[in-house]
This record gives structure tokens, C-alpha cells and sequence, in this order.
């Protein structure tokens, strides 16, 4: 499989990417619900929320490389099979995910750094509080982080259902370029 991508196919770093992505925010949203349920006394209270930061701060650097990648190796066109409509679809759900992906993962910054202090990565750095003390940050912050949490993951949902869609009723080959299968 080649790198780059193609006119009829995800090369094999766009793919890396996309899946990646997909599995960091499945499990970022399955800790996070679990996580906000655990009781004061849990061995995890302290340690769940800092794999959480980490992970989504790792995963906010990915995405920005994600987002470098796809500038300077543009995706494959449409199938030609697509109409107008479907295009702008998709277009326009592409970029609903990679912008409330990155909302997200800042609103999760801010809700971190409210209090001044950085976050810690797996304990190799610290991601510096550059945005603190605004009023009720943590809690504005944590509303918004929750709410598109859930929409960024129905989404991904509906993004998911539309790529099977295509693959099983209109037998066309979205789903197969993204597994790396060519057109």
C-alpha cells in the first residue's frame, strides 16, 4: 500500500489517521463517562482524569497533524457516483468533525487549566495553563466539553452509518478506499 494518497484510494498514513482518531475518541468518551462516575474514595479518581488529559492532548496534537497531512496530500476525490448534494455532505461533515473535535478537545484545556495550573502528559511534560481565572471557566467550559463530547460521537455514529450505507446499498467504494482497498 502506498503512503500517500491517490486519485482512487487513502494512502496508508491517511488511514492510520482516521482510524486512530476514531478509536482515541470512542475511548476518550468511554473513560470520560466512566470516570465522572467514580466516588471519592475510587483508586482511579485522581489517575482516570490525568489518562484522560493526556491521551486528549496527544490526541489534539495528532489531529493537528492530521489536519497538516490532509492540506498537503488532499483525499481522492469523490466517486463519481456521488451527487452534488452528497458531496456537500460530506464536506460539510467532515468539517463538523474536525471542528468540533478540536472545540472539544479546547474546551477540555480550558475546564484543566482553570484553576492556572498545567497538565501534565504521562508524566514526561506539562502543557502550560495559558488561559485561566475567567469567570466560572471550569464549569462553562465542562458544559460545552460535554455537549459536543456527545455530538462529536453521534456524529461519528452517523458518520459511520453513512459509510456502511454506501458500502452495502449503494455499492460504491467509500468505505473500501478508507480500508485501503482501491476503487
Amino acid at each position: 500500500m502506498q503512503l500517500r494518497n491517490s486519485s482512487s484510494r487513502y494512502g496508508w498514513v491517511s488511514i492510520f489517521l482516521h482510524w486512530g482518531v476514531a478509536l482515541a475518541v470512542v475511548g476518550l468518551f468511554a473513560l470520560g463517562l466512566w470516570m465522572v462516575g467514580l466516588d471519592y474514595y475510587s483508586t482511579w479518581r485522581k489517575d482516570a482524569p490525568d489518562l484522560h488529559k493526556s491521551i486528549g492532548l496527544t490526541l489534539f496534537a495528532i489531529m493537528l497533524l492530521r489536519l497538516l497531512w490532509r492540506f498537503v496530500n488532499p483525499p481522492p476525490p469523490a466517486p463519481t457516483s456521488h451527487g452534488r448534494l452528497t458531496r456537500l455532505g460530506a464536506s460539510f461533515g467532515h468539517g463538523f468533525l474536525y471542528l468540533s473535535l478540536f472545540a472539544v478537545m479546547i474546551a477540555g484545556y480550558l475546564i484543566s487549566t482553570a484553576d492556572g495550573v498545567g497538565i501534565p502528559v504521562f508524566g514526561l511534560f506539562e502543557v502550560p495553563a495559558l488561559v485561566s481565572g475567567l469567570p466560572d471557566q471550569a464549569d462553562t467550559a465542562g458544559v460545552i466539553h460535554l455537549c459536543l463530547a456527545w455530538a462529536v460521537v453521534i456524529f461519528s455514529g452517523l458518520h459511520a452509518l453513512a459509510a456502511l450505507k454506501h458500502h452495502f446499498i449503494d455499492r460504491d467504494v467509500t468505505l473500501a478506499r478508507m480500508l485501503g482497498r482501491k476503487a
